[in-house]
């Protein structure tokens, strides 16, 4: 019994029948995020080409996050029932149905976090995409979802950390952006798979329906004659001949005797017809489980990453605004706690919001002003960048 999966009744044949046709209705609009796997060295090379395309609108777009966030919840839990019910007719899962079975807590989870690190109008803030595919979408969600794609939804914290700084030696993310980091990480990979779902439900489908047909054209009560209807039948309401159908078809068929001799030459013409065999589309269909477990094991992991990454150290690693307050020449700025460094880099990004201004032009300005207070009197309260940032001298960043 797969982990946290409920036994529901039974159906009869004719509701399977049905069931496997309301299933069918389902189909793939999106592709899992799978495209050519880099190396490091790639992403990094990819990160740069992709900041130099970016363009960067003034509106920013609705809460298409929260939606795209519903729309992956509402989906996988359909699939997720889909699965169930499979599995409780004795249906043979594929392993990514088996995966998304055994981590479906995890994934309710992370979208229940996702949910609430990303309040309405959180998208708003951060400087959106104005050209491409992902036009009104936050720059940095787009950043992500491009590193999901070319690593199978495998991420690690080097590969990450490299992407991210490749990036912005071209162009620099805002604070606000790489606090978003994890947030649109979580994203992009439960969309993955919300996508690889879809895939093996879209497949789960296909599977029923030859399964269906198999189990109709084979029935032993019914005599040789009846396949031959049963077949013709077939024929009218000629199914889509997927690879997840064949298998399934020929699997349900194989070492049935006279039976096969009715059903699978007329695949095997068929199939021919579309430039196919049996035995190619049975080695896609396995490949194509391959690659769903894979970029359905490797999200799950992602995710597990999310939970357990310091984002604090990796906000400061990346912030160009910590790097140039750090130049400050009283050297106090260094020395402070966390939470304190992250107060004054807070003002950089809500002066730089207001006056439109680049962060890292404020945090210059910031350590300027505060070198001259320093060679006026290296002990006075204004020789640290807190004076201008948080204190009096707050009004000559203006």
């Amino acid at each position: 019994m797969i982990a946290g999966v409920k036994k529901p009744q039974l159906l009869s044949s004719l509701d399977l029948t049905r069931w496997a046709e309301g299933l069918y209705q389902l189909s793939v609009s999106e592709p899992p995020l799978r495209g050519a796997i880099f190396t490091i060295e790639q992403l990094e090379v990819h990160a740069r080409a992709l900041a130099g395309s970016h363009q960067i609108g003034h509106r920013q777009g609705g809460d298409q996050l929260i939606k795209r966030l519903n729309n992956s919840e509402r989906v996988i839990a359909r699939c997720h029932e889909v699965m169930s019910r499979a599995h409780a007719m004795g249906r043979r899962l594929t392993p990514a149905a088996e995966w998304l079975l055994d981590n479906h807590y995890l994934v309710e989870e992370q979208i229940y976090l996702a949910r609430k690190h990303l309040p309405r109008g959180y998208g708003r803030q951060l400087p959106p995409v104005a050209n491409g595919e992902a036009t009104g979408l936050p720059r940095v969600h787009d950043l992500i979802v491009e590193l999901v794609v070319h690593v199978d939804g495998r991420v690690d914290e080097e590969a990450l950390a490299r992407y991210v700084a490749a990036y912005q030696s071209v162009t620099q993310l805002t604070l606000g952006e790489l606090w978003s980091v994890p947030i649109m990480l979580r994203l992009a990979l439960i969309e993955n798979l919300r996508r690889v779902a879809m895939s093996i439900t879209w497949q789960r489908a296909h599977r029923d329906r030859a399964w269906v047909w198999a189990q109709r054209i084979d029935a032993p009560s019914e005599g040789h004659e009846a396949a031959l209807l049963v077949l013709a039948d077939m024929v009218r309401a000629n199914p889509p001949l997927s690879t997840a159908f064949v298998a399934q078809f020929t699997q349900t068929l194989q070492g049935r005797g006279s039976t096969t001799n009715l059903a699978l030459p007329w695949l095997e013409q068929r199939l021919a017809e579309q430039g196919q065999t049996i035995e190619e589309a049975v080695r896609a269909d396995g490949q194509a489980q391959a690659a769903d477990q894979a970029s359905m094991a490797n999200s799950i992991a992602s995710l597990r990453l999310v939970n357990t990454t310091e984002w604090h150290a990796f906000v400061e690693l990346n912030s160009a605004t910590e790097k140039i307050l750090k130049t400050e020449p009283a050297g106090v700025y260094d020395q402070m706690d966390f939470a304190t460094r992250d107060d004054y880099r807070h003002a950089v990004e809500s002066v730089a919001r207001r006056g439109h201004f680049a962060e890292e032009s404020v945090a210059r300005m910031a350590v300027a002003l505060t070198t001259e207070h320093y060679l006026a009197d290296s002990t006075g309260v204004a020789a640290h960048v807190g004076y201008v940032l948080v204190d009096d001298g707050k009004r000559d960043l203006w």
